[in-house]
């Protein structure tokens, strides 16, 4: 073995962490995906024996390349932050494959993340999801540790407000089957009597009109207009870990659909209906 393919497997013994991290980070699989390349690319460009702790180092690395990815993002993007919904990861809802969702982070988090500077997003992220001391991402964000420590903490007090599903994903299942199956009968009542009344449906149309709707009778109607539209078919599938709606119309995956159920009614929708993107999921086996 060369030192190129030496270095090469040891990066790979990290791949999944950095990825994880960068996922977090970007919500978004093609950026984080980008993100880790780029890593690689760095890597292979120093005296790797200086490095004394691989693992921290790549860690280093993702964050800063993550960091400039979100600053970068933050001064072109152009899509209002209320209606944007990060790129969910979709699989099976079999059961005999539920075990290898192991770490998964909610979509709706994912949403609320999206708000934060991307200095408060990386502190809130390295810390409080990957446990990394505060004396480690100072440096990454030009800070020192005490204000590392207070972003994190303004990042936590946002976060609080996302919404968290229970954990039952049976129950969640049932619910979402209720919602499905209240649509396609057409019935408003059954539709409001599984929504909570504070609801909140996002929905990334891409280039589209995107919209943000609020209130049960509103997220009702809006539901029953769709399925008046393009016979969607809607098949479970698991988003970021939890019951969710992969709807096909004409053969072609047309939106995730990604419900947050709470004490037996759905309290927050999130879906991506964006061509480009659901384009660039992986979402072939999922269609059949």
């Amino acid at each position: 073995m060369d030192e190129h393919e030496f270095l090469a497997e040891r990066f790979q013994e990290h791949r999944d962490h950095l990825r994880a991290v960068a996922y977090r980070m970007l919500g978004s699989l093609t950026e984080a995906d980008d993100a880790v390349q780029e890593a690689w690319l760095r890597l292979a460009r120093v005296d790797t024996g200086e490095i004394a702790n691989m693992g921290g180092w790549l860690t280093t690395v993702i964050s800063r390349v993550c960091l400039d990815m979100l600053r970068s993002r933050k001064s072109r993007r152009e899509e209002p932050l209320d209606t944007h919904v990060p790129d969910p990861t979709v699989t099976s809802a079999d059961p005999a494959e539920q075990a290898e969702i192991v770490d998964s982070v909610g979509l709706a988090l994912l949403v609320v993340l999206e708000m934060l500077s991307p200095a408060e997003r990386l502190a809130f992220v390295l810390h409080d999801m990957f446990g990394l001391p505060f004396g480690e991402i100072a440096p990454i964000v030009g800070r020192s540790p005490a204000a590392a420590a207070q972003m994190a903490s303004r990042a936590r007090r946002r976060v609080r407000g996302a919404a968290v599903p229970d954990a039952d994903l049976p129950a969640q299942r049932a619910v979402v089957d209720a919602f499905t199956a209240a649509a396609r009968a057409g019935d408003f009542e059954a539709l409001v009597a599984v929504l909570d009344p504070d609801i909140v449906l996002r929905a990334d149309m891409g280039a589209g009109p995107s919209r943000l709707v609020r209130g049960a009778k509103t997220v009702a109607g809006q539901a029953l207009l769709f399925t008046q539209t393009g016979a969607p078919t809607a098949h479970p599938v698991l988003i970021n870990g939890v019951a969710g709606l992969l709807t096909i119309v004409d053969g072609q995956p047309f939106a995730v659909f990604s419900p947050v159920v709470r004490g037996g009614r759905i309290i927050e929708i999130n879906i991506l209906a964006d061509p480009e993107r659901l384009a660039r999921l992986d979402l072939a086996g999922l269609v059949s």
